[in-house]
């Protein structure tokens, strides 16, 4: 069988008209040159090569040989870039969990992105505010908001820096007025969610020098943290919302952030899995790209993105 580095050999000698000059590009001495061209000529049963010490000529054989040898080096070529195409590309099904709010008006979007650039990957989502089971739900990955409760699972962070902030829509504040005083919010309807199987009406802040909580009410809640997205940027109440989930309509002026002075609730985005061999290459790829967008997210709050985490 004619091995593939004479066949380079042959070539480039043929190319260069010079067998020490092909040596000296492939790194190999004159000697073992000498005995790779033998080699070949030998398998062929054909002279390839006149040599002298001056000079060197393809044969009339060497002539007709070396069109082959191009060939099939260029074939060798191709099929080791197809399968080095093959070993990059991302397949498979990408099972996950997110919240409802943040999946439906980030995730998806970016997903739509992912998988065009990886078409051959499949992606289930499931979309809920409720703790996903991983040992017994058909996911692989969830993302979710805070410390994950439960420490036998491996907790990724994408937005480690992510906090909530108090926001309403102008609408609201020109109707019930604005809020200065964490005091005040007693006198205004908040909008509230269920976080796990409670309702979310106790708001912690930090002023610079005190930790502050209060409890809130209001004339509505939802178990569907976009809900109370939608009512707020209707008008309806204060919202205590994740930076990332409010962000596009606090840049569009749909919503205001109130009070932005304060420091709020802590809100930090993990990639939880229950095992570290579920971290396979789509997942990677995935939080990388959500890391990244995450990132830049939390950078176009300059409160956010100037305070000491």
């Amino acid at each position: 069988m004619l091995r593939f580095d004479d066949l380079q050999l042959f070539v480039r000698a043929a190319d260069l008209g010079s067998l020490s000059a092909a040596a000296r590009g492939m790194d190999m001495s004159a000697a073992v040159a000498s005995a790779a061209l033998k080699r070949i000529e030998q398998q062929l049963g054909a002279r390839l090569l006149a040599r002298s010490t001056r000079s060197l000529r393809l044969t009339a054989e060497g002539e007709g040989f070396l069109e082959y040898a191009r060939a099939a080096l260029s074939n060798l070529d191709e099929g080791r870039r197809l399968l080095a195409s093959g070993q990059d590309q991302v397949s498979g099904v990408l099972q996950l969990s997110a919240p409802s709010d943040f999946g439906r008006n980030l995730l998806l979007p970016w997903l739509d992105e992912f998988q065009r650039e990886h078409p051959k990957l499949t992606v289930r989502l499931l979309l809920g505010d409720r703790i996903a089971d991983l040992f017994r739900q058909p996911v692989d990955i969830a993302l979710r908001y805070g410390e994950p409760e439960d420490s036998s699972l491996v907790a990724l962070p994408i937005a480690p820096h992510n906090r909530r902030v108090l926001c309403a829509a102008p609408s609201y504040l020109a109707r019930h007025g604005e809020p200065r005083q964490l005091e005040q919010l007693a006198q205004h309807n908040c909008l509230l969610f269920m976080l796990g199987s409670r309702v979310h009406d106790h708001w912690s802040f930090h002023d610079g020098k005190r930790e502050v909580s209060l409890t809130v009410s209001g004339d509505r809640f939802s178990d569907d943290a976009d809900v109370v997205r939608l009512w707020a940027v209707a008008g309806a109440g204060i919202a205590y919302k994740s930076w990332l989930d409010v962000a596009a309509d606090v840049l569009a002026g749909r919503l205001k952030v109130l009070m932005p002075e304060l420091l709020c609730e802590r809100a930090p985005l993990n990639l939880l899995c229950a095992h570290r061999a579920q971290l396979s290459k789509p997942v990677n790829l995935l939080r990388e790209m959500l890391a990244s967008r995450c990132t830049h997210i939390g950078g176009q709050f300059p409160v956010l993105a100037g305070v000491d985490h």
